[in-house]
This record gives C-alpha cells, sequence and structure tokens, in this order.
C-alpha cells in the first residue's frame, strides 16, 4: 500500500514539469527511509537536472547519512547516456541507493533497459512495473514520439448542443466560454505544437497563442496550399515561430518557415515526420472541420477533447465523429461540458483520475 501511494507522489511531482521538459519527459522521484520521506524531487525544465538529481539534492544535511539505506522511488528507468546532464544511473551507484522502484522501461534508445542494467550490476536492487499505466499515461506524449516515431496527436473542438462546428457561412462564432477559452490557452502551453487548415487561418485569423495562461508557445503550423493566408494575418506574427506546408515555396523568414510538400494522401504524414525529426513530442489539431476529419478518417489520433457549449445553430458545419473511441471522462466548466476520448487502439489508455 505505501509502494503505490509513494509512486503516486512521484506522478504528482513529474507532472509539476508539464509543458517545460521536452523532449525529455515527465519524472518524479521519491527517497524513502523507513517508510519516511527524505527527500522529493522532479525534472523541471529539459537542460535542467533530472528528478533523481533533484531528490537527492532536496535532502537534508541531518538525513544525508540515511541516503545509503533508502529506497528511491522514480517513475522511469534512470537514464545511462550523457545529454544535457551526467547518467542518473551511475549518480545513484555513487549514491549507494540500496533499491529503485521504478513504474515504466525507458524507450528511448540510448536508455532502454541500460540504466537498470547499471543499477543491477552495482548491487542495487530493482523493481519495475509499480504505477506502469499511471506511467504510461502520465508519459504518453513520449512514449508515443519514441514507440511510434510521430508526435502524440490530440483533436480539440468546440461544438454548439445540437452538433455544430461553425455556422455555414464560416462567420465567427464563439460556442464556448471564459473557462473553456482560458482552458484552451493552458493546453497550448503543455504541447510541441498547433495546427490549423488554410479555411480556419482564413476566416478567423487565429493567433494561436497561450495569452490566457503563462507558459511556453507551440510552434505554429498552418497547411496553406496554395499559400492564400494574408502576410498580415496574426499566425505570422512575433509571438511564436511558424511553419507553413504548401505546393510552391520552400524558404525560411524571420520566425516563419514555408515548407514545400505534396498535398495528397501522404501530406499528414509528411507534416508529422517533420515534426518528428525536430523533435517535436505532441502536436493539438485545432480545426477546422475537414482537417480534424481527416485526421479521424486516416486513425491518426491519439485523445481528442471536445466541449459542447450551451448554445444553439440549428444549421452550419457539423462536428466531427471520432471513430473507434472511449470516452475517458468528462467535466463541467460552468455550463461548458468537457468530454475527452481516447483512440480505441491506443497504447496508452487513460486511467481514472489522473487527470490530463
Amino acid at each position: 500500500m505505501y509502494d503505490a501511494l509513494f509512486m503516486k507522489r512521484c506522478f504528482e511531482l513529474a507532472q509539476k514539469g508539464k509543458g517545460q521538459t521536452a523532449p525529455n519527459p515527465m519524472v518524479g522521484a521519491l527517497l524513502v527511509h523507513n517508510g519516511r520521506v527524505i527527500g522529493e524531487g522532479w525534472h523541471h525544465k529539459y537542460g535542467e537536472a533530472h528528478a533523481e538529481v533533484d531528490c537527492l539534492g532536496s535532502v537534508a544535511d541531518s538525513d544525508r547519512h540515511l541516503v545509503p539505506e533508502s529506497t528511491m522511488y522514480v517513475t522511469l528507468e534512470p537514464c545511462a547516456h550523457h545529454g544535457k546532464t551526467p547518467p542518473c544511473a551511475h549518480r545513484l551507484v555513487q549514491e549507494g541507493i540500496k533499491k529503485v522502484v521504478v513504474a515504466n522501461n525507458d524507450p528511448f534508445e540510448q536508455v532502454a533497459g541500460r540504466g537498470f542494467e547499471i543499477l543491477r550490476q552495482a548491487g542495487i536492487t530493482v523493481a519495475t512495473g509499480l504505477g506502469e499505466a499511471e506511467g504510461l499515461w502520465v508519459n504518453r506524449r513520449f512514449f508515443c514520439y519514441h514507440k511510434q516515431q510521430r508526435p502524440y496527436i490530440i483533436l480539440k473542438w468546440a461544438q454548439t448542443e445540437d452538433g455544430y462546428i461553425a455556422p455555414a457561412d464560416m462567420g465567427r462564432f464563439q460556442i464556448t466560454n471564459s473557462y473553456s477559452q482560458q482552458m484552451v490557452h493552458k493546453w497550448r502551453t503543455e504541447e510541441g505544437a498547433i495546427m490549423v487548415g488554410t479555411t480556419t487561418a482564413l476566416n478567423d485569423n487565429p493567433q494561436l497563442t497561450a495569452r490566457l495562461w503563462q507558459g511556453s508557445q507551440p510552434l505554429r503550423v498552418v497547411l496553406d496550399r496554395q499559400l492564400r493566408v494574408p502576410a498580415a494575418n496574426a499566425i505570422f506574427d512575433a509571438a511564436a515561430p511558424t511553419w507553413v506546408f504548401n505546393e510552391t515555396k520552400h524558404e525560411a523568414g524571420g520566425n516563419v518557415e514555408w515548407v514545400k510538400a505534396a498535398f495528397g494522401s501522404t501530406l499528414l504524414d509528411e507534416v508529422l515526420g517533420r515534426l518528428y525529426d525536430n523533435k517535436i513530442l505532441s502536436l493539438i489539431v485545432e480545426g477546422g472541420a475537414q482537417l480534424l476529419d481527416s485526421f479521424i478518417s486516416q486513425g491518426l489520433w491519439d485523445e481528442a477533447r471536445v466541449f459542447t457549449g450551451d448554445k444553439l445553430l440549428k444549421y452550419g458545419i457539423n462536428a466531427p465523429k471520432l471513430e473507434h473511441s472511449g470516452k475517458a471522462f468528462s467535466t463541467q466548466l460552468g455550463n461548458d461540458r468537457l468530454a475527452v476520448y481516447v483512440n480505441g487502439s491506443s497504447q496508452y489508455p487513460y486511467v481514472n483520475g489522473m487527470g490530463l
């Protein structure tokens, strides 16, 4: 029972780094001596100390002598390679930790079991699999990136009570309330990239930035086959970098990069491949309906977040229909209802109570 509680705390710590650690995973760690927590830490930001090192650094001077007789709980296999920081597995060996309890194996090819091997060769007891399902959900972006070699894909849209995503004339129509809008901006700080199609870019002139929540700005991705979106539109401002996939132009200027691509059945794979090559772990697709339907029809989605407002349109553009989905959970945001779904074939099913 206590093991499960300690790992639950590790997951809570891990998620403190949400939106800051990519392309690294979110990791939390706890150091426990005879049932007493003497240290805790998490990976705060990419390039900074990993969770295990942060945890060890939090141990009070009066408890330092207890470290070799303590157990470390950590959400992911300690790293075994030199990156921005030295290998955590070696640090645990140096500290003389007697036991390490881990939720998930690291799928990254430079780790992938090597961390465990280093620990075991040093005589450290290693236990794995505690909270494995929870760990897969917390780090679903990281696991998807390394195991499926593409970003984790989140579809997002708002629909009216009668099932429309926009008026028939494509005019602006605010479906959700201010609470939902703030939630969307929070999500933007947590994902690597955000995508819209030409129609949405033209009709809504979206900024695709997080203005109602403090955090990182996502890479903006626009599909604009014939370069119809005016240069004065908000997606070209200096608030965040932008990629424009099109059929004719391949160049970079300022914070905008035009990427020449083949607009056909392989376009989405090409876009996802380029995001993968640039270490973008996640993509949130915000519309419009045609783009969302393209992802759904090709089975290229992992999660869908659907707001339903209390407004009616009576006629308009139909909201997308998910295929092979399972409902994760739903909640109320004022008069709006948020429902979250996962792809029925997902390797990262939602775990009750874990949130987003």
